[in-house]
Order: structure tokens, then C-alpha cells, then sequence
């Protein structure tokens, strides 16, 4: 048995961010293949180099030890991780004991219909769903194997569970952006929020290809203004987002911008993979492997002091950057499946 936590002050980066956000990453795999995630044939990694969930189970639990108030748990695709369940039951302790704040989660909604109850009873209050179109013939192409109507029941089972929902929807130039107000109309009317994100250069991807999907949030704010009336919210979630009202719906609009607004100023998170790879930053290679000191020891002293150690070397931002002739900050070794976004 680990002896009582002595520590207990909060991990500060050394730009005086405190850090109590983690998402993990429980798996690489997802059983879509978006267009502007990964490749259509991926390589993932071999099953052995995984970790168990009960050593995923270990690692959160010494960030929460150390004072991580919220959890997200992403992939790839997370329900498609065998017995997930389990660990999402085993993080909900948690909660119950009044050290975690939040458990949440993101998907991409193809399993949520058989598994919202159980994410509800483990704690579970709000989910992301990531959705970019309406339309089911687009969606299977931009998904390449995914199906609109699977993730519509998953949506219709969050919410007859309990669950609080916000679409993420990537803005992708000659793609969606025909659906904007569309789909501002659709989650008025479902009663969701619905957030609106840049896509990101990450993963192997040819410049242009990335050039000639990227549609800076700047021109969807300016498209959606002259149909819907928005105002700056209060609202924060402790994520990048920034988010407005819309009078009309009565429903909160989210805007994430990492490249026509870099917010690194208060970054307050880490991302953890399912290799025990912990990532500083999602435009950054700055990384520090905690698989080691989880399995030297049996207590978790040494992971603590990993993870202390790892803040310090947090940098100040990402340098993602398009310009016209070219792709700048590309993380180009790491698919956005293997931090989780």
C-alpha cells in the first residue's frame, strides 16, 4: 500500500498554469476513419504495447492524487476498447469520494446507444459527440465507414439517460460549410450545444490537402451572424472553447480556434495515451514516458514524481500555423487518434 500523500500542493507548469485537466486516450483504435484524422488504411499500435486498463486505472488515479478535478476520456474511438466499462465504473469512485469533479467523455457516438446507461450510472453527466455533417451520405464519406443513423440513436440514448451533450463539429472548407446554420438549428431544436473547431495539422497529410480543408473559424462566425444573433457568453468549461448564446435557439455556440486564436495562455491540461505517453501539448512533442515508473514499483510514489517532474518541462503553446504556402507547426509523426484532440 501506497503510504499517505504528504504533497498536496497543485501541479504548476512553469508559466504558473495550474494543471487539473487530464484526457486519456484508452485507445488508438475507432471504428471510423475521418478524413482529417487518419488514413484510411492505419497502422495501430500492437496490443501489447497498451496499457492494461487496471495500469490506466493507476496512472489517473495519481493525477487525481495530485489534484486533476476533471477527466476526459477520449481515443481514437473509447467504447470500442474492450470491458471500458470497467474503467469508466472504476473512475467514477472518483466522484464519489468528492476528489474528481468530472468524468467525461468524448466519441464518436457509433456506440453510444449500448453503453449510455452504464456511462450514466458510473458518473458520467456530459458527453462530446463528434459530428461534422447531417448528411448521411457525407457523413459516410468523411467517416469513411461511419454510419449517420447509428450516432443519432447513440445521441437520442445520452440524452434519455441523463446526459448533458455538445456536438463537436470540425469546419471543413467545401465540405460543411453549407450546413452552418443547418446545424445551428438542428441542436437548437434537439436542445444541444454545439461547438464549432479548426482543423488541425496532425497526422501524416499532404500540405495542400491540409490547406484546402482548413476553414478559419473567423469566416464561419461571420457567415452565422448574418442569420443567427450571437452574444459572448460567461459560460467555461474548462476547455479552449469560447462560446456565445444564440438568442434564438437559447442554446450556447462553441468556437475552437488553435489556429486563428492561439488560447495556450490558459492551457490547463495534459493528454495521456493509452501507451503511458504523456503529451505536454497537442501541438508539441514535449512528452514524458510514465509507463516506466508505473512498473517499477507497485506504489505509486514514483509515478507522482514522474508526473511532477513532466510539468516542469510544459511548454508555452503550439505554433500551429496555414499559410498560403504551407502547413507551419504540422505534428506530423503522432495521428490526433493517438492524444485524443
Amino acid at each position: 500500500m501506497d503510504a499517505p500523500i504528504l504533497d498536496t500542493a497543485p501541479l504548476v507548469d512553469p508559466f504558473q498554469r495550474t494543471i487539473d485537466y487530464l484526457r486519456v486516450s484508452v485507445t488508438d483504435r475507432c471504428d471510423f476513419r475521418c478524413v482529417y484524422c487518419m488514413s484510411e488504411h492505419m497502422t495501430f499500435l500492437p496490443k501489447r504495447d497498451l496499457l492494461t486498463l487496471e495500469e490506466l486505472d493507476r496512472l489517473c488515479s495519481s493525477f487525481v492524487d495530485l489534484g486533476v478535478k476533471k477527466l476526459r476520456i477520449t481515443g481514437g474511438e473509447p467504447l470500442v476498447r474492450r470491458n471500458i466499462m470497467w474503467f469508466f465504473e472504476q473512475m467514477g469512485r472518483h466522484l464519489d469520494s468528492g476528489r474528481l469533479d468530472e468524468l467525461t467523455l468524448t466519441t464518436n457516438g457509433s456506440q453510444l446507444a449500448r453503453h449510455a446507461q452504464g456511462l450514466a450510472d458510473a458518473g458520467v453527466r456530459r458527453v462530446n459527440v463528434s459530428l461534422d455533417t447531417l448528411d448521411a451520405e457525407k457523413f459516410a464519406r468523411v467517416t469513411r465507414w461511419g454510419k449517420l443513423d447509428a450516432v443519432l440513436r447513440g445521441i437520442d440514448a445520452a440524452r434519455k439517460a441523463g446526459m448533458a451533450i455538445k456536438i463537436n463539429a470540425v469546419a471543413i472548407k467545401d465540405f460543411n460549410d453549407g450546413e452552418v446554420n443547418d446545424m445551428i438549428e438542428w441542436a437548437g431544436r434537439e436542445d444541444l450545444d454545439l461547438t464549432f473547431i479548426e482543423v488541425m495539422p496532425m497526422g501524416e497529410m499532404e500540405e495542400q490537402e491540409r490547406l484546402g480543408q482548413y476553414w478559419p473559424l473567423t469566416e464561419v462566425r461571420t457567415e452565422i451572424a448574418k442569420r443567427w444573433t450571437i452574444s459572448e457568453s460567461t459560460h467555461k468549461t474548462g476547455g479552449p472553447a469560447r462560446y456565445f448564446d444564440v438568442a434564438e435557439t437559447g442554446k450556447r455556440l462553441g468556437f475552437i480556434t488553435p489556429l486563428t486564436h492561439n488560447f495556450c495562455e490558459s492551457c490547463n491540461r495534459v493528454r495521456l495515451t493509452c501507451t503511458g505517453m504523456l503529451y505536454l501539448c497537442l501541438g508539441q512533442d514535449h512528452s514524458a514516458d510514465l509507463r516506466a515508473p508505473l512498473r517499477m514499483s507497485e506504489e505509486n510514489g514514483p509515478v507522482r514524481d514522474a508526473i511532477r517532474h513532466a510539468i516542469t518541462l510544459k511548454p508555452k503553446g503550439h505554433d500551429f500555423d496555414y499559410s498560403r504556402q504551407g502547413v507551419k507547426g504540422q505534428v506530423k509523426a503522432r495521428h490526433m487518434s493517438v492524444t485524443g484532440g
